[in-house]
């Protein structure tokens, strides 16, 4: 039988923990640089000495608390444990919020953003833009380990989301999610469970088909978005191995600390200089990977996605906010795969991990599309 219990949860890292953490960190044997040692290659030799040594010295027990400031649990969904964070608003008719993370995140992409979304009123805000914010960890990443079979695509994590909804009592929500999340934000769209109130994100991954017809409406500043998915393709080359080698990848991942630190370069925007995200906030997002010995679970949600049939369109009221240093959201590809987009935003500071450089942003965005849907 499936146990729907929920119980409370508290990270509760030992101390024998942090001692093999800096231990691994003090033993650290880096690569030989590249030539130039620039991010050209790779994650380079004078950001991870400069990272280790920020690591070294990093107060997690602080982080801990701060994380464990929120209430935490666990339950189970379809035979998988699902840790998340769990926020009431203090105001009456707060709209309920799903809040889905990035990779390489986990929960903790929104630490910024949870008391701005629950409680407007004392940031300066409304009432009535109050969210309740149920924040899960995917299958495989954050708590959400061990994971305990094959199957989990984004499709599958979408409707255990949904399940984790209903079973906390609310009937009806909505979700916002970047990245990984975005992908599971957008299934939900797609599956449309009653009440379900629509979707925002920060990207559509939505690409051309090859239809002449489709180039004949873009904008001048959709040919950037299209430069930009040539160069991510050159630099993202995580997304091959996970998606076809996960467990060998993430045997280093799970024994090093810090190729687990260069693998998450993401986090950098591979070096190319437009990354607002702060060290510290990298540490804390890294931190939580190596203590849940998540890498696994991480890199084979990109195995279980590789080879998904061609998703339906997503009839489910979508709203898009572009930061201008993330992937550009192309409309005209994004409106042939998603046929309700209601509100579209553009910023022009930011990038992939919006909650986590410009938290204000995100949330005013948010709060805009839900409000336009009442």
């Amino acid at each position: 039988m499936t146990n729907t219990e929920i119980n409370p949860f508290r990270i509760e890292i030992t101390d024998a923990e942090l001692t093999d953490l800096r231990e691994r960190l003090d033993r650290t044997r880096l690569p030989q640089p590249a030539p130039g040692d620039s991010w050209e290659t790779g994650t380079p030799n004078h950001y991870l000495r400069e990272a280790v040594e920020a690591w070294r010295e990093f107060d997690w027990r602080a982080a801990e608390r701060r994380i464990n400031s929120y209430p935490h649990f666990l339950t189970e969904v379809d035979g998988q444990p699902i840790h998340f964070i769990h926020v009431e608003s203090p105001h009456a008719g707060a709209t309920p919020l799903l809040l889905a993370h990035t990779y390489p995140g986990s929960s903790v992409d929104y630490l910024d953003v949870i008391d701005l979304l629950t409680d407007p009123v004392a940031h300066g805000g409304r009432a009535e833009d109050a969210f309740h914010v149920v924040i899960p960890d995917a299958p495989g990443f954050g708590f959400s380990n061990p994971v305990n079979e094959s199957g989990w695509t984004t499709g599958r994590v979408a409707r255990a989301y949904d399940t984790l909804m209903r079973r906390l009592g609310y009937q009806s929500y909505g979700v916002h999610g970047s990245d990984n999340g975005a992908m599971v934000a957008r299934e939900l769209g797609v599956l449309a469970p009653d009440g379900f109130l629509g979707l925002h994100v920060l990207q559509l991954f939505s690409f051309p088909s090859g239809d002449p017809a489709e180039f004949e409406r873009l904008e001048p500043r959709d040919y950037a978005g299209l430069e930009h998915m040539k160069w991510f393709q050159k630099v993202g080359g995580y997304n091959a191995m996970n998606a076809s080698r996960p467990q060998t990848v993430a045997a280093g991942l799970s024994d090093s600390p810090v190729g687990l630190l260069a693998y998450s370069e993401l986090f950098n925007s591979f070096g190319n200089g437009t990354s607002l995200v702060p060290l510290e906030k990298i540490l804390v997002e890294v931190s939580v990977t190596w203590f849940a010995n998540a890498a696994a679970g991480m890199s084979r949600a990109y195995f279980e996605n590789a080879d998904g049939e061609p998703a339906p369109v997503n009839k489910a009221p979508t709203g898009v906010a572009v930061f201008r240093d993330d992937f550009q959201t192309i409309k005209v590809f994004a409106e042939r795969d998603n046929s309700n987009i209601v509100h579209w935003s553009r910023f022009e500071r930011g990038g992939h991990f919006a909650a986590l450089e410009v938290p204000e942003d995100v949330v005013g965005d948010i709060r805009a599309f839900f409000a336009a849907l009442r």
